[in-house]
């Protein structure tokens, strides 16, 4: 896992250049530092803070003097937000339960078999957790849905993961997007008011380092929208000139920390390799993406646990946890999907370990169960991602078969049903002139 640091400190910039460049400062200084989503309390959401131990508090205090660093102020994590949980107290829990509310009040990070008791507790407890995480969500991001639109422009891949319905045997038809198709669905987006596409594809080589910053360079053009990529492991220098060039973040899915599951379901990917392109993303100035699946063949309570625990510690900003889907076609065509429970405690406890980042109602846990994402929007989750792929190619991109192709009419019903409100950025003009029902109580 990341640094451990026995008093942690926060240095928090004001912007991402100055973030970075203390970062470099750091690192030649020998300063034992991590990047971090900035806690509750000292930063917005979306922000990066630098983790230091107290030992370098003045040395820190120097280097940003001596280089007129612009910054927000240093922090310690002794005085994190505290959380009111009392009516918590008030439910029928036992003594344990009591314990680790105590911990998550007073913001106390939870050990792995407080992790674990978590994922496993039922009936009233089990409501206790959902509450617990829907005033953690409520105190972090509020009540606004954040909506971003996925174009999956390529479903080629050079990997042959068991799960996935686009690896690289599965007998599928297959298609690329050419760079003008690819704008014209993102000006689609822009016109509804989205403000974060995410571009993602299978690990397809044909998109070159030029393609891509092509792309990524008319789009913030054009249309100064926010890029999430989500298209495999790629090199060190590659992460830097996506982030030079404006990619905000980058999605590139742990699906699970357990090394022995990694490998039994990942035949040519390395677990060490993708631990280390996790930091890469973050080093290189990206706000880092994760998650997992939830219900694969053989994964353990204790396995999932320590998937939770990865995206604590190596300070992920976005993290997606949904069921595991069988796709067809695949070594795992024939297993047991993931449970709607199970996956829903792990998003209520990933907010109540992760607390200040973004958690996505994924569109797995839509496919799995009608108001999955409405569920998970009121156990934790605060994001949602619409399916904006051309329709003519969506049936082509099945990571798992039949999947709910969330589009902004399912994510306006998810948002009703979970009583939350949808962003004040949408055009909300334009959506009802193209017949959108909206009453004001969302808005």
């Amino acid at each position: 896992m990341t640094n451990k640091f026995e008093e942690p400190y926060i240095l928090v910039c004001t912007s991402k250049s100055q973030m970075l460049f203390s970062k470099d400062l750091l690192d030649k200084e020998g300063i034992e530092n991590d990047l971090i989503p900035t806690p509750k309390g000292f930063g917005g959401v979306c922000t990066t803070a630098i983790k230091f131990d107290k030992k370098f508090e003045q040395k820190v205090r120097e280097i940003i003097k001596k280089n007129n660093i612009e910054y927000e102020g240093i922090y310690s994590l002794k005085d994190k937000y505290k959380y009111n949980l009392s009516e918590i107290f008030n439910m029928n829990i036992s003594d344990t339960l009591k314990d680790i509310v105590k911990k998550v009040e007073a913001n106390i990070e939870l050990n792995k078999e407080e992790i674990k008791y978590l994922l496993e507790v039922e009936n009233e407890e089990y409501d206790a957790l959902i509450r617990m995480a829907d005033i953690i969500r409520k105190e972090c991001v509020g009540d606004r849905i954040e909506i971003r639109a996925a174009i999956e422009f390529s479903n080629y891949c050079r990997k042959n993961c068991n799960y996935c319905g686009v690896r690289r045997d599965n007998k599928i038809k297959r298609y690329r997007m050419t760079e003008e198709e690819i704008i014209d669905e993102v000006e689609k987006l822009y016109k509804v008011g989205i403000k974060t596409v995410i571009l993602q594809s299978g690990e397809d080589p044909y998109y070159t380092t030029d393609r891509m910053l092509s792309i990524i360079k008319e789009i913030k053009q054009k249309f100064r929208m926010g890029i999430t990529l989500s298209i495999g492991e790629r090199e060190e220098e590659e992460y830097r000139l996506f982030s030079d060039a404006g990619v905000n973040n980058y999605l590139l899915k742990i699906e699970t920390a357990s090394r022995r599951l990694f490998e039994l379901i990942h035949p040519d990917d390395d677990y060490d390799i993708r631990v280390k392109h996790t930091r890469l993303i973050k080093e290189a100035g990206m706000r880092a993406a994760s998650g997992g699946m939830i219900g694969l063949p053989t994964q353990t309570i204790d396995e999932i646990a320590e998937d939770i625990i990865f995206q604590r510690d190596f300070g992920i900003h976005m993290i997606g946890f949904g069921p595991f889907l069988p796709a067809k076609g695949t070594p795992y065509e024939n297993c047991k999907p993931g449970d709607l429970k199970l996956s829903l405690k792990v998003v209520a406890v990933t907010r109540i370990v992760c607390q200040h980042v973004f958690l996505p109602a994924t569109t797995a846990i839509a496919t799995l169960h009608p108001d999955g994402q409405t569920l998970a929007l009121k156990a934790g989750a605060n994001t949602i991602m619409l399916i904006s792929t051309p329709p003519s190619l969506r049936d082509n991109y099945q990571i798992y078969s039949n999947k709910n192709m969330v589009d902004l009419s399912f994510a306006i019903k998810s948002t009703r049903d979970a009583k939350r409100k949808l962003p004040k950025y949408l055009n909300y003009d334009y959506l009802k002139e193209l017949g959108y029902e909206i009453e004001d109580e969302l808005i």
